[in-house]
């Protein structure tokens, strides 16, 4: 993961504004969705993508994980997988 060095307080209504420079790099438009994730103790906020959009990734991402043989590589697309799901 890598660091940005920008930190945001949570205001009273649970709020973080998510700074301008994030939303261009990530292409994050005003009033686009963003899906919230749990990873053990991190919160992870991804641009919305709708289900069919997400299972064609899932389905390459096993053709990937078919072909590859490193262990390590396997178990990156396992984790990307459930980040997805």
């Amino acid at each position: 993961m890598k660091s940005t060095g920008i930190v945001r307080k949570v205001d009273d209504l649970g709020r973080v504004v998510l700074p301008i420079e994030l939303r261009r790099t990530l292409g994050i438009d005003v009033k686009d969705a963003l899906e919230i994730f749990i990873d053990k103790d991190q919160i992870i906020l991804q641009k919305y993508q709708p289900n069919t959009e997400k299972d064609e990734v899932v389905a390459s991402l096993k053709k990937m994980a078919a072909g590859a043989k490193n262990p390590n590589v396997l178990e990156t697309i396992d984790r990307a997988i459930k980040l997805i799901r």
